[in-house]
């Protein structure tokens, strides 16, 4: 089942979301048992081991050996809890901010980005369960914005083009991440891998494909056009999009640069 992030009280959540850049007045007296970091990283934990929908309030305080009411203490509600822990995970990709070493390349710096963010919905492929349409405005989710953007930002593109650019780059990519988070969950749920379960389908293709119906499918499925299992197809379909994504845009800053619409320096 879905959830949606980015629907909790702005007032209650940004704080938290921003916890280590807001400068707060040191606490006196006894420490707290735990942290807010600490509580995100069993959760997320928590998540990964057993899905999102597993990750409750009560499971999570058991998880901690602390009180339910413990862990309100530390976020308000289950909604602020899942905003915390996309935006975490978005941090963790650790993505090169201004001023840090990256590739050379702008082509490079997007395969850097798309490996560690396939890598991140992987790693935790509940994350493929929220959607982040309205998204938990946090560290991890503008240091991926900036990022991007950086990415396209002095290729010569008018200004509104760069963000087009940046949003095209980031929904293809993320669009991927999603996929291979489903193919986890799938396997994990399932126990079958993907070429297994069409494999166990040969059927449909002895006794009701027409090959009339379907010409291009059955001459493609003749000249090899199917060979590949599913997840070399996919690597291979993915690389492919992305040169054909990043081969337009870059068509479209020469093009920017002929036709004088390039984006003019900042004064």
């Amino acid at each position: 089942m879905t959830e949606f992030s980015g629907h909790t009280d702005p007032d209650r959540i940004l704080p938290l979301l921003w916890r280590h850049k807001a400068a707060r007045p040191a606490k006196t007296g006894r420490p707290p048992r735990l942290t807010l970091d600490a509580v995100l990283a069993a959760a997320i934990a928590l998540a990964d081991e057993d899905g999102l929908e597993a990750t409750s309030m009560a499971r999570l305080a058991g998880r901690l050996a602390v009180a339910t009411m413990t862990v309100y203490t530390y976020v308000p509600s289950r909604a602020e809890l899942v905003d915390l822990m996309v935006d975490d995970v978005l941090a963790q990709r650790a993505l090169p901010g201004p001023g840090e070493p990256r590739p050379a390349d702008w082509r490079d710096q997007v395969q850097l980005y798309a490996e560690r963010t396939r890598a991140a919905y992987t790693a935790h492929p509940w994350l493929a369960q929220v959607s982040t349409i309205r998204p938990p405005i946090g560290p991890g989710m503008l240091a991926e914005r900036e990022y991007v953007l950086s990415t396209v930002g002095d290729l010569g593109l008018a200004p509104g083009r760069v963000d087009e650019a940046a949003i095209a780059i980031a929904g293809f990519v993320t669009s991927a991440a999603r996929f291979d988070a489903e193919s986890v969950q799938l396997l994990r749920a399932s126990g079958q891998t993907t070429d297994a379960w069409w494999g166990r389908r040969t059927r449909l293709w002895e006794e009701y494909f027409e090959a009339a119906e379907h010409p291009t499918m059955a001459r493609l499925w003749t000249t090899g056009g199917f060979d590949r299992g599913t997840v070399e197809q996919a690597r291979d379909a993915f690389a492919f999009g992305l040169r054909a994504l990043l081969d337009g845009i870059e068509a479209a800053a020469q093009s920017s640069e002929t036709t004088g619409l390039r984006s003019s320096p900042m004064p």
